[in-house]
């Protein structure tokens, strides 16, 4: 019976332990499992309705750009990675390899997907012959693998899910066109459909993505005052293109190598979510995302009439991705699963509310209550979730705000660090020795140099040296 099922449990609060908080959060809202495979996941349904709901929204900007989906194996001949020496460094210490097939030995050793830039380039080899077959704007959504030692939901997992954009260009200009598009593509969908706001820039020459010429991210803040890197898209120039032989013949029928471009997200941005939106209740999820927008809770649900009237405002609502709690938990239970939950929305009816032909409306985000009449309830909902889904937002981006801060001195840089979570905007010489000697002092890492460029000061934070970058810093995940 109802009265004797325990309320959801609570959650550790997150100013106590924000890493237990983390845990309890995905577990207690049912967005993943633990599994028998070491360091990897079940992303049960709750968790996965967000990632589909990622993938519709990306795919249909993905695809309005020109992009267009294909897939390719999983596994990658030994031979094969080994054709860009700087990327396969990179990626060394992480591969999975497959020695043995059935009951034989593998002529060739070869490795699970850590990403597939050898796969597309071998194809783009063949597949790319003249002027005409250019551009290239392929992606595919599929999972990798990558031999994590320490791993969490969602921020770090040996298996995990995302789509990989690779395309091929005639030219760089082209190509580093693309490269910033997706990059803006990104950034627009983190803070117009995951109300995230992020910092958009370069990653320095030691951060950088191995065998690019260039990378560029989005980094965004978390409510514990880490970075997340939420998004990268990556200039490759030519280099990759030389080590396949990937060459097209131009309009005076001379062979030229292809410039290309890579870029990604992953669901990693699951785990950005819950702990920039999440609060001590459980998961706040921005209306645009969320798997379920509105629920309808019956409530004294036994009495004549009243989920009736719950199915019928469900029809009405229909524009909306609703559903009707109709299980015979108490109210009480229902209204506190939906919050650890994150439905944006919850609307509550009963036999007063029908008589009275109102519903209470309740928000997730600030737990506000408001009655409303049942004539123009989509109306009120409809505006409801845009005000949610705005002020959201905006207080993540105040929250990031007031947790940026400027350091001029390595002094101030390190009790900032020290004393005060969050972004620390400092100048920087450019040089590796002073990004790695902050690193060492302050934990501290370069986390972009951002498009917007300030002049904090005129010399470097670390070394006095001329400075020539102002740098976002922080610890991040």
């Amino acid at each position: 019976m109802a009265e004797n099922k325990k309320l959801v449990q609570a959650i550790t609060s997150m100013e106590d332990d924000f890493a237990q908080w983390y845990t309890d959060v995905v577990l207690k809202a049912e967005l993943i499992d633990y599994s028998s495979v070491k360091g990897c996941m079940v992303i049960k349904p709750a968790g996965y309705a967000i990632w589909e709901n990622i993938q519709k929204e990306l795919d249909k900007r993905f695809k309005e750009t020109g992009v267009e989906n294909v897939y390719m194996p999983m596994f990658i001949p030994k031979s094969l990675l080994q054709k860009e020496k700087d990327h396969v460094e990179g990626f060394a210490p992480e591969v999975a390899w497959v020695t043995r097939g059935g009951l034989e030995p593998l002529q060739e050793e070869m490795c699970v997907r850590p990403t597939s830039e050898t796969l597309f380039c071998d194809f783009y080899a063949r597949e790319i012959q003249s002027y005409r077959d250019l551009p290239k704007c392929y992606n595919q959504w599929c999972s990798v693998i990558r031999w994590e030692k320490t791993t969490r939901p969602f921020l770090r997992s040996r298996e995990f899910l995302w789509q990989e954009g690779h395309t091929a260009h005639a030219t760089a200009e082209e190509a580093e066109e693309r490269t910033i598009q997706m990059l803006n593509l990104y950034a627009d969908f983190c803070e117009n459909v995951l109300a995230m706001p992020v910092v958009r820039g370069q990653k320095t020459e030691k951060e950088k993505f191995a065998g690019a010429e260039a990378t560029y991210t989005i980094e965004a803040l978390m409510h514990d005052g880490k970075a997340l890197q939420s998004g990268t898209s990556h200039n490759f120039g030519d280099g990759f293109a030389r080590a396949f032989e990937i060459q097209y013949s131009d309009k005076q029928n001379k062979l030229q190598y292809v410039h290309q471009t890579s870029w990604g997200m992953t669901t990693r941005l699951i785990g950005a979510i819950i702990m920039v939106h999440g609060d001590n209740n459980g998961l706040v999820l921005p209306p645009r995302i969320a798997p379920t927008q509105v629920v309808i809770v019956p409530v004294q649900q036994h009495k004549p009439g009243v989920l009736d009237k719950a199915m019928e405002l469900k029809n009405v609502l229909s524009n909306f991705r609703v559903k009707v709690d109709d299980s015979d938990k108490s109210p009480g239970f229902k209204f506190s699963e939906s919050e650890m939950r994150g439905i944006p929305v919850r609307v509550e009816i009963g036999p007063r509310d029908i008589a009275a032909n109102q519903a209470v409306l309740v928000r997730r985000d600030t737990h506000e209550k408001m009655t409303v009449s049942l004539d123009n309830l989509s109306e009120e909902i409809a505006s409801l979730l845009d005000t949610i889904q705005a002020d959201m937002l905006e207080r993540a981006r105040a929250h990031r705000d007031a947790h940026t801060y400027t350091a001029l001195t390595m002094e101030e840089f390190t009790k900032t660090v020290e004393e005060k979570p969050g972004f620390v905007k400092a100048m920087w010489c450019g040089c590796q020795e002073c990004e790695d000697k902050i690193k060492e002092v302050t934990g501290a890492t370069s986390r972009c140099m951002p498009f917007a460029q300030e002049k904090l000061a005129d010399t470097c934070v670390c070394c006095g040296k001329p400075a020539v970058k102002m740098v976002y810093w922080g610890k991040a995940y």
